[in-house]
């Protein structure tokens, strides 16, 4: 098994006189990337996810810079329309895949950054939205210490809406997010938009209308938008920081169990179209 997973705790004596204490879970941090192989990522997550909820390691956190992908939810997988879309990623030059998390078509390239967070939980399902509200909130303060003015909340006509997307200024996207719960352990997954988001707008026009489904393109956007010079490694590092308030993080590599196991998880996140 990986770095220990007993929390530690933190103790702190406040005017009431009562001795609080912050329990602090630690998590192995890795920021290994396959973004030539980008059904390998998604079942890299896949994976650890697995391996989490039967306890063979702890809880893992990876942050990294994905390739080129349109990463469909299962609802796109069932539209008519399905096998349109996933031509019109390739097309314009993003692999396809079917992603572990829910939600609908979202995007990844060189200049987003890529988070999968596997947490082991007794009972995943009555912990969600107090993940949700974590990531959030640790996106926001990330993005704040940028000099962003980060904001929680879905925006109207947003591309793979949800209620704990988090906008610039209440104009453009920049972050999304989705869960997959299993037996003992929950996976939160998503993306962070550094740069580049005429990119993302531009295949999600083609695939978005092969889906039918309603949008607004000018809700798409990046960072670097807002506060130019900012690249993956600035969002990168202020992203950990923010995670550090929250946990203890143990740098590391992806357990060779996991990647072991991934492999034979790439099918299943293959899109089985012609």
């Amino acid at each position: 098994m990986d770095t220990d997973p007993q929390p530690t705790a933190r103790s702190a004596d406040g005017n009431s006189g009562f001795l609080i204490l912050l329990v602090v879970r630690r998590y192995k941090l890795v920021t290994d990337s396959y973004p030539g192989h980008p059904a390998l990522d998604v079942a890299v997550s896949h994976a650890a996810l697995g391996a989490v909820a039967r306890s063979e390691i702890d809880g893992l956190i990876r942050l990294h810079v994905p390739g080129p992908v349109v990463a469909f939810g299962v609802i796109d997988r069932v539209q008519s329309g399905y096998a349109q879309a996933v031509r019109a990623a390739r097309a314009n030059g993003f692999e396809a895949v079917e992603r572990l998390a829910g939600g609908r078509a979202a995007v990844f390239h060189e200049q987003t950054l890529a988070f999968a967070w596997a947490t082991p939980e007794e009972e995943p399902r009555a912990g969600i939205t107090e993940r949700f509200e974590m990531v959030a909130g640790i996106m926001v303060d990330a993005f704040e210490s940028l000099g962003i003015d980060a904001r929680i909340g879905e925006l109207r006509g947003e591309y793979c809406p949800g209620k704990w997307s988090v906008n610039v200024g209440g104009r453009v996207k920049v972050m999304g997010v989705g869960q997959r719960l299993v037996r003992g352990a929950a996976h939160v997954g998503g993306v962070v938009v550094v740069d580049d988001g005429e990119r993302i707008r531009d295949v999600l026009i083609p695939v978005y209308r092969a889906l039918r489904l309603d949008w607004d393109p000018r809700t798409t956007g990046a960072l670097a938008d807002r506060a130019p010079g900012l690249d993956n490694e600035k969002v990168s590092t202020a992203i950990i920081a923010a995670m550090s308030q929250r946990f203890e993080l143990v740098p590391g590599k992806m357990p060779s169990s996991v990647l072991d196991e991934a492999h034979g998880l790439i099918s299943e996140h293959l899109p089985q179209v012609a």
